[in-house]
C-alpha cells in the first residue's frame, strides 16, 4: 500500500500512522481492551498498512519487545523488590514521621511532598500511593489538617518521580529509546522535578484544600488507625537504602565526565557500579540486610517478600514490551523518518513536540506508560535530525507530557477518588488539575533549561 488518493509515499505513511494511533486509542479508551494486546494489534496493523512484509513485521515486533525489556524488565523487578523491603520494614513510615517532626505542623504539607518524592523513587505510582495512604490518614488525624492539604503534596511527589526521575521505569523507557545519558538525566530531572513538585504539591494543595473539603473513608481511617505499633528502622539507614541506586548512578556519571577516556581503574569501577542494573542490584542486596535481616526478618520472610511483590509487575512489563514492539515497527517501516522529516520541515521545537505527542496519547488512553512508550517511538527519529537539542531534556519533556490530565479513563484517577472519598467532580478539581500543573510547569522549566544547556 504505497499510496492512497495519489498522495506521496511519505504522506501516505503518516496517514496510516495516524489511523493506527487512533485505532489504538479507541481500543484502549472506548472498548477497554488490554493495552498490551492493543499495542501488538496496532503494531501488526501499522506494519502491514505501510507495506512491510509479514515476516518483517513479526521480526520487528519480537525484536522491539526483546530490545525494550532487556533492561527495563530488570529495572522494574529490582525496583519493586527495593520498594517492598521499604514497605515491610516500616522505612516509609520512618521517613514520613521524621520529616513531619522536623518540619512541624504548619509546614507538614512540605514534608509530605518530600516523602512522596523520596518514596516514589523505587516504586510504581500505584504502589507508592497504597504505601503512603496510611501516612496521609495518620498525619491528618494527628494534625487536624485536611487530607487534601496533606495528600496532594504526596501525590505530586509520587507523580513527578514517576514521569521524570530515573531509575523509575517510565523515564528509563525514554532514556533507552533516545540513548540519553543516565546521570545527566537524573541531574536535570531533580532540577526540574523539585520546583515542579513544590508548585503542584504544597502550593496548589494549600489553595485547593480551602475549596474542596472531604472526610477520609471511615472504614479505611479506622483500619489504618488500628495498625500495630512496631519499632521502625532508623531514618539515616532508610534514606541511604532508598537513595543508594541514585547515588551510585550519579557517581558513575561524574566519573565519566571527569575522566571521559577512562584512563584509570577507579573510573571503570565507578562506571560499572553506576550502571542502572548493577546499582539497583547492589541496592536490593543492601536493602535485604539493612531493612530485612537487621529488622529481625528471617530468610523465609524475606524470600516471600521478594517473590510475591513481582506478580503485580507482570502487566506493566507486558505493556512496556508492547510499546517497544510498536516503536520498532514505527522505525523499521520508515514511518519514524517520515515523522522526523515532517517535524523538521515545519521547524517545531523537539522538546515541545515530545511533550505534545506524549500528552495527547496520555489524555486519550489514560496510561502514562502507554504515552511514554508510544511517544518514544515517534520522537526518537526526530532527534536524529536535531543534533543541537539536549537528548536528556527531550526525555524529561516526554515524561512531563505523559503526566498531563489524568481523568476518568485512568485507573489512578479512580484509586485516588476512592482513597480520598471524593466525588468525580472533586477528583477532577484536585488530582486532575494537579497533574496538569505538574506537566505544564515541568515543560516550562525544561524549555527554560534548554536555553542554557
Amino acid at each position: 500500500m504505497d499510496s492512497i488518493f495519489g498522495l506521496s509515499h511519505t504522506a501516505t505513511m503518516l496517514i496510516w500512522t495516524l489511523i493506527t494511533i487512533v485505532f489504538l486509542i479507541v481500543l484502549i479508551s472506548k472498548y477497554k481492551w488490554n493495552p498490551f494486546v492493543s499495542l501488538l494489534i496496532s503494531a501488526l496493523m501499522l506494519g502491514l498498512l505501510t507495506g512491510m512484509n509479514a515476516e518483517d513485521v513479526i521480526g520487528s515486533i519480537t525484536g522491539g519487545v526483546g530490545g525494550t525489556l532487556g533492561t527495563i524488565a530488570i529495572v522494574i523487578g529490582l525496583g519493586t523488590m527495593l520498594g517492598k523491603m521499604m514497605a515491610e520494614s516500616g522505612g516509609a513510615e520512618r521517613i514520613a514521621t521524621t520529616l513531619v517532626n522536623r518540619f512541624g505542623q504548619k509546614r507538614v504539607h512540605w514534608a509530605m511532598m518530600i516523602v512522596g518524592f523520596i518514596v516514589g523513587i523505587p516504586v510504581f505510582f500505584e504502589v507508592g500511593l497504597i504505601l503512603l495512604i496510611p501516612i496521609v490518614f495518620t498525619v491528618a488525624r494527628k494534625t487536624g489538617l485536611s487530607i487534601i492539604k496533606i495528600g496532594i503534596p504526596i501525590l505530586a511527589g509520587l507523580s513527578t518521580v514517576h514521569g521524570l526521575v530515573p531509575p523509575h521505569p517510565a523515564p528509563m523507557i525514554a532514556i533507552d529509546a533516545f540513548d540519553a545519558n543516565l546521570g545527566m538525566t537524573i541531574f536535570y530531572s531533580i532540577l526540574v522535578g523539585l520546583p515542579t513538585a513544590i508548585i503542584a504539591g504544597p502550593v496548589f494543595g494549600n489553595i485547593i484544600s480551602k475549596r474542596v473539603q472531604v472526610e477520609p473513608p471511615a472504614e479505611l481511617a479506622e483500619q489504618f488507625s488500628l495498625k500495630s505499633e512496631r519499632e521502625l528502622p532508623g531514618f539515616g539507614i532508610t534514606l541511604l537504602t532508598i537513595l543508594l541506586p541514585v547515588i551510585l548512578m550519579l557517581a558513575g556519571s561524574v566519573a565519566m565526565i571527569v575522566d571521559p577516556a577512562g584512563s584509570n581503574g577507579l573510573t571503570h569501577f565507578l562506571e560499572f557500579i553506576g550502571d542502572e542494573i548493577v546499582a539497583l542490584l547492589i541496592s536490593v542486596v543492601f536493602a535485604l540486610f539493612s531493612l530485612g535481616f537487621a529488622r529481625g526478618f528471617n530468610k523465609s520472610e524475606i524470600s516471600k517478600f521478594t517473590s510475591e511483590c513481582l506478580a503485580p509487575t507482570a502487566s506493566i512489563i507486558l505493556i512496556i514490551g508492547g510499546g517497544g514492539a510498536f516503536k520498532q515497527v514505527l522505525i523499521d517501516s520508515g514511518v519514524g523518518n517520515a515523522i522526523a522529516e515532517l517535524a523538521t520541515s515545519i521547524n517545531i521545537n523537539v522538546i515541545l513536540f515530545a511533550w505534545l505527542v506524549a500528552a495527547l496519547i496520555r489524555v486519550a488512553t489514560g496510561s502514562a506508560t502507554v504515552a511514554m512508550t508510544t511517544a518514544a517511538g515517534i520522537v526518537a527519529p526526530v532527534l536524529g535530525m536535531s543534533p543541537d537539542v539536549s537528548v536528556e531534556l527531550v526525555v524529561l519533556a516526554t515524561g512531563a507530557g505523559s503526566l498531563f490530565l489524568s481523568h476518568v479513563n485512568d485507573a489512578g484517577f479512580w484509586m485516588i477518588k476512592e482513597f480520598f472519598n471524593m466525588s468525580v467532580s472533586q477528583t477532577l478539581k484536585t488530582w486532575s488539575v494537579m497533574e496538569c500543573i505538574l506537566s505544564v510547569v515541568a515543560l516550562i522549566l525544561i524549555l527554560l533549561l534548554s536555553f542554557v544547556i
